[in-house]
């Protein structure tokens, strides 16, 4: 157990990899400002313009505006998750790799 926490030590104290956390933790912090900032505007139009998200898409169809913004919100925080999972199978995850390797050895 003691040689597992050495090396974890050893890997949280490497420059590269706190270096590393940063640029992940400032990313995934964008990502998830951009999904609250599109549910809460969306939440707010609901509760202040309700007759604006009321109006139908055209005329004589049932289905109104909220629905194609909620369908949208979905549809967004899919993008923004295949985003961050995309980018850390490509950089995030091997550059982590590359550090334990290093460290490791």
């Amino acid at each position: 157990m003691q040689k597992h926490a050495a090396s974890y030590a050893q890997i949280r104290e490497n420059p590269r990899f706190q270096a590393l956390v940063g640029k992940r933790n400032r990313y995934a912090f964008a990502l998830s400002a951009l999904i609250v900032c599109a549910y809460f505007s969306y939440i707010l139009l609901i509760a202040f313009r309700p007759d604006w998200m009321a109006r139908p898409l055209a005329a004589g169809m049932t289905i109104n505006l909220g629905i194609p913004f909620g369908l949208g919100i979905i549809v967004l925080t899919v993008l923004l998750t295949a985003l961050y999972v995309r980018r850390a199978n490509r950089e995030f995850d091997p550059e982590a790799a590359e550090i334990r390797r290093q460290v490791l050895k």
